[in-house]
């Protein structure tokens, strides 16, 4: 069963919905991030796309991560609740809901806007190059389980 397409107005604007249905002092139903905290960890996805803050890991780890981990984040089976994740999607500090919301939705329109041509075969951050729909299935995917952490 394909995931709803990232690169697709119409999947798109259900997307901001949920995220636009989130309110600063909504409580999460698992885990331990504020919803403050969850919007800065989905940004962090798309700023290892669109923004050079995240170091790139080496050779080595790039390896481990493409054999280990790629699999899992790029099908379409959801995530289970309270998984583990990269120490740069760990988001411990104070965060400003709006801001962070904001620049959540202004990322998911610039991805959908760039469009399937854009990604497909555009090298990520850990994984290497990925197809089209890879990138649609870790976008979607994760912005999902993270959406359904809160209830939306």
């Amino acid at each position: 069963m394909a995931l709803p397409n990232v690169f697709n107005e119409e999947a798109v604007n259900l997307l901001v919905t949920r995220v636009n249905n989130l309110t600063a002092n909504k409580v999460a139903l698992w885990g331990k991030m504020s919803v403050a905290q969850m919007l800065a960890h989905c940004n962090v996805t798309y700023e290892m796309v669109y923004d050079n803050i995240h170091k790139t890991p080496n050779a080595v780890v790039r390896f481990i991560l493409k054999a280990l981990v790629k699999n899992k984040v790029v099908n379409e089976k959801p995530y289970t609740h309270n998984g583990s994740t990269a120490p740069q999607f760990v988001i411990k500090t104070t965060k400003n809901f709006d801001v962070e919301k904001k620049r959540l939705i202004d990322y998911m329109l610039k991805t959908q806007k760039n469009g399937e041509v854009y990604f497909n075969n555009k090298v990520s951050h850990s994984f290497g190059n990925l197809t089209s729909t890879e990138w649609n299935n870790m976008f979607y995917k994760h912005l999902d389980h993270h959406l359904n952490q809160f209830g939306v």
